[in-house]
Formats: structure tokens, sequence, C-alpha cells
């Protein structure tokens, strides 16, 4: 996800996401300790795009206050 498609979300879509992606994140890495993803990557990925979430999150709520 890029950063002018998570900054058009509000902040409660970006919550969402946020859960969304921890789960996801979650479920790699309980896949990948018990055999090896195809694209361990995803991880990597997922962590990222999870950063980007929270970084403009809280972009969002200092900027309402």
């Amino acid at each position: 996800m890029k950063v002018e498609e998570i900054k058009e979300l509000s902040v409660s879509e970006i919550a969402e996401r946020i859960e969304t992606e921890t789960a996801a994140l979650q479920q790699l890495e309980l896949n990948h300790a018990t055999s090896p993803l195809e694209n361990p990557m995803q991880i990597r990925h997922t962590r990222r795009n999870i950063a980007r979430l929270k970084t403009i999150l809280s972009q969002k709520q200092q900027t309402e206050k």
C-alpha cells in the first residue's frame, strides 16, 4: 500500500487496516515457523506496511489536535 493511498483513508479506516495487517503478519509468522514460506519477504513487506500505517495515523491524530 502506498503512502498516497493511506493518506486518503480516514483515521478509523487506518486503524482497521492496522488490525488487519497485524493479524496477517501473525499468520505469516506462524506459517513460516511451521514450514518455510515461498516468499519470506512477505513478512518484511507486511511489517513495513504496518509501520507506514501507524506513522500516518499518528500524523493525522497530531493534526486533529
